[in-house]
């Protein structure tokens, strides 16, 4: 059995801290195998910078995931291009800079990652991402020999989700979503053996907006007129997944919520 912890965006500085200050414990309590995180709101709450992403690999992170706000850094653009453990949606068209899936050697074999965007509300709209997940899913599978796969899949309607991980059923180890920063309660195997959650949710301040500071948001939903958003303080979440896998079939065998809460001094 290979156990995979997955955690879901990271937003800001108390995220990042939080994160980094916890995840070797995390990993030796939970006897954790390999550890995926979204990084894509780790930098002020929007995008990465390569120093941020460096931190959270010595951290332990081994495969860092996307979405919509990858590009709002500069300065990763660059880094993106030599460093393939930092994905982007793999559904960007033909020559986007960076890398949509890699997979990695382990004790307990080989894993794959990889990494979509949605196309429901999303911006920018990308290329079709089932078409592009199965083709790279069985790409994984044929080529580089990884029976182990796990999609991050970013996006924001719960159908379009639960369409993914019903479309990769059997195809994938496991299929679990980001972008909402609000952990879902629907964790499950389905038919095939792949483990599915709608939203990890994020690592970030629980007295927030999805993050940020309340009172700028509730401002702009009463005026209409534009804001600052912050990233909120105080008490921070962990939120994310923990899946087990068979190894040698690639089939999921258990899935659950991770959620663990650490106040500002701990963090």
């Amino acid at each position: 059995m290979l156990r995979i912890l997955f955690l879901g965006d990271i937003v800001g500085e108390p995220g990042r801290k939080a994160v980094i200050s916890r995840l070797k414990a995390i990993k030796e309590e939970d006897n954790v195998d390999f550890i995926i995180a979204n990084g894509e709101n780790a930098a002020a709450g929007r995008g990465i910078t390569p120093k941020i992403a460096i931190d959270l690999m010595r951290a332990g992170v081994a495969v860092i995931t996307s979405g919509d706000h990858i590009w709002d850094q500069q300065e990763i653009v660059e880094f993106m291009e030599m460093e393939p453990r930092m994905l982007r949606p793999i559904n960007y068209p033909e020559g986007t800079v960076g890398f949509g899936s890699i997979v990695l050697e382990t004790s307990k074999g080989k894993v794959g990652v990889i990494n979509a965007q949605g196309r429901s509300f999303m911006q920018p709209p990308l290329e079709n991402p089932f078409l592009a997940v199965e083709a790279e899913a069985r790409r994984i599978r044929e080529e580089e020999g990884a029976k182990v796969i796990f999609l991050d899949f970013h996006a924001e309607t719960t159908s379009e989700k639960i369409a993914m991980g019903r479309s990769v059923d059997g195809l994938l180890s496991a299929v679990v979503g980001t972008h909402t920063h609000v952990q879902t309660a629907d964790e499950q195997i389905f038919p095939g053996g792949t483990a599915f959650l709608c939203d990890a949710g994020m690592c970030g301040p629980l007295e927030s907006v999805l993050g940020r500071a309340v009172e700028p948001i509730i401002e702009r939903f009463k005026t209409s007129t534009p804001r600052r958003f912050p990233v909120a303080k105080g008490t921070v979440g962990i939120r994310g997944a923990v899946v087990d896998v068979d190894e040698a079939t690639g089939k999921a065998l258990e899935i659950r919520r991770f959620s663990e809460d650490l106040r500002g001094e701990e963090a």
